[in-house]
């Protein structure tokens, strides 16, 4: 895999929460450290994710947001 995006975390799927049109995806990524992904469900079909399967997290912010109190 080639990939532009730097941040690319390799882990492991801990679950897949089938919404109506999306899915959360959590990949554990080191012990006790997650990652929470939204998705599509047409997604999570076709890259077959499952409980106990590798996966990867990339991370590519094309955002940054600015607060103040």
């Amino acid at each position: 895999m080639k990939i532009s995006a730097r941040n690319v975390l390799k882990g492991t799927v801990v679950s897949v929460e089938k919404g109506a049109t999306t899915s959360h995806v959590k990949i554990e990524i080191s012990p006790g450290q997650m990652v929470t992904a939204s998705i599509t469900n047409e997604a999570v079909e076709s890259l077959k994710l499952v409980a106990g399967g590798p996966a990867y997290a990339v991370v590519k912010a094309s955002d940054v947001m600015v607060a103040v109190d």
